[in-house]
C-alpha cells in the first residue's frame, strides 16, 4: 500500500464514522440551524411591543387614557383599585396610573418591563400636556440587511460551532478510539501515525466546507443576509480555523484516558471563549483591562475575521493580524501535541 493511499483509506474510514452517527450529525448541522432560528424569530423585524397600562377610575382618567391611546404602542384599560392590584400582581398590566394633581405610578421596581413602561407612559403623559422637548429627534428603526442583529449573530454561529465541532470531533474521538484500545490496535499495523492523525484534521476541515455551506446559505434564504465579502475567504478563513481548533482538540487528548475527563477539558477551554468571544454579543462589552486577553482568544479572532469579510468587505490582507492569531494557537498546539501524543 503506498503512502498517499493510506492516508486516503484512513481519511474514508474518519468521514464513515462521522456519518454514521446521526447525534454527530445533529449536533455539527442542524444544532446550528436550529439556533439561528429561534434567535432570528427572536430579534426579528416586528411592530413596536405594546405596554399595557391601567389607568385607576375617577376624575381625570378619561384624560389620560384618550391621551395614551393616541400615542402608538400603548394598550389602555380603565380599572377600579383593587383590580388593578390584582391585575398588576398577576403581570396583566406593566403599570397604573392613578390621575390627579400629581400623577402617582405604580409598578414593581424589580420587573424590567414595569421600568420601561413608566418611563414610556411618563413621556407620553408629559408630551401630552403641553411639555416642549429642548431639541427636537426622529427615530428611524433599522431593519436593512447587514445592520440587524441576524448578520451579526450568524457569522459568531458559525464560528462557535466550528470550534467546538474541531475540539469534540478530534479530541472526544480519539479518547473514545483510546478508551477503546483501537488507537493500540492502529499503530500496531503498518500505518505511518502522521497520516492518521493529519487524515483525522483533514476529515474534519472537510465537514466545515459543508457547515459554511449551509450557514451561510441558510442565512441568505431564510434572513436576507448580504454578504459584503467574498464567500471564498470566508470559507479559507473557516478551513484555517478548523486545523488551529483541530491542533487545540489534538492537545487535549493527547494522554487522556476517560471520555469524562476529555469531555471536561474541551469545556474548559470552550466555555469561556463562548462567553466572551463575541459569539452572541460583541466582545468589546468586556472590561478594557481585559481585552487583551479577549482579543488573543482564537474565536474572538475568528469572529471579528469573518464579520469584517462577510459584512464589511474587508479582504484577507487586512486580517493577517487575526489570522496569525489563529496560526500560532493551532501551531503550538499541535506541536506540543505530538510531543505529548500517547497511543494507549
Amino acid at each position: 500500500m503506498s503512502a498517499t493511499s493510506g492516508f486516503v483509506e484512513l481519511y474514508k474510514m474518519r468521514m464513515r464514522e462521522f456519518l454514521r452517527e446521526p447525534a454527530v450529525l445533529f449536533w455539527v448541522f442542524g444544532f446550528p440551524i436550529l439556533l439561528a432560528v429561534g434567535l432570528g424569530i427572536a430579534f426579528r423585524e416586528k411592530p413596536i411591543d405594546l405596554v399595557t397600562v391601567g389607568v385607576l377610575r375617577g376624575e381625570g382618567a378619561e384624560v389620560l387614557t384618550t391621551a395614551l391611546r393616541a400615542q402608538p404602542g400603548f394598550r389602555v384599560e380603565e380599572v377600579d383599585a383593587e383590580e388593578s392590584l390584582r391585575r398588576l400582581r398577576l403581570g396583566k398590566v406593566a403599570l397604573v396610573v392613578v390621575p390627579g394633581a400629581e400623577l402617582e405610578y405604580r409598578y414593581d421596581a424589580t420587573n424590567p418591563e414595569g421600568v420601561l413602561a413608566r418611563s414610556r407612559v411618563d413621556d407620553a403623559l408629559q408630551r401630552a400636556a403641553g411639555r416642549t422637548d429642548p431639541r427636537t429627534f426622529r427615530e428611524t428603526l433599522v431593519t436593512e440587511p447587514g445592520s440587524r442583529y441576524v448578520d451579526f449573530l450568524v457569522p459568531g454561529l458559525l464560528g462557535m460551532n466550528i470550534l467546538s465541532g474541531a475540539m469534540y470531533g478530534i479530541g472526544f474521538a480519539l479518547v473514545d478510539m483510546r478508551s477503546r484500545r483501537l488507537l493500540k490496535r492502529l499503530a500496531a499495523t503498518p500505518m505511518r501515525r502522521s497520516h492518521f492523525l493529519l487524515a483525522t484534521m483533514a476529515s474534519r476541515m472537510t465537514v466545515v466546507i459543508v457547515e459554511v455551506a449551509l450557514m451561510l446559505g441558510f442565512g441568505k434564504v431564510f434572513f436576507g443576509m448580504e454578504f459584503h465579502g467574498g464567500v471564498p475567504a470566508a470559507t479559507a478563513l473557516s478551513l484555517l480555523a478548523a486545523a488551529s481548533f483541530s491542533g487545540m482538540g489534538l492537545l487535549v487528548a493527547t494522554r487522556t484516558r476517560k471520555i469524562e475527563v476529555v469531555s471536561g477539558l474541551i469545556n474548559l477551554a470552550m466555555l469561556p471563549m463562548f462567553v466572551v468571544s463575541g459569539v452572541f454579543f460583541s466582545s468589546e462589552r468586556f472590561p478594557d483591562a481585559i481585552q487583551p486577553i479577549v482579543r488573543a482568544m482564537p474565536l474572538t479572532a475568528l469572529n471579528d475575521a469573518l464579520r469584517a469579510v462577510l459584512l464589511e468587505g474587508a479582504d484577507l490582507t487586512s486580517q493577517l493580524g487575526r489570522i496569525a492569531i489563529l496560526l500560532a494557537w493551532g501551531g503550538i498546539s499541535f506541536v506540543i501535541a505530538l510531543r505529548l501524543f500517547r497511543w494507549n
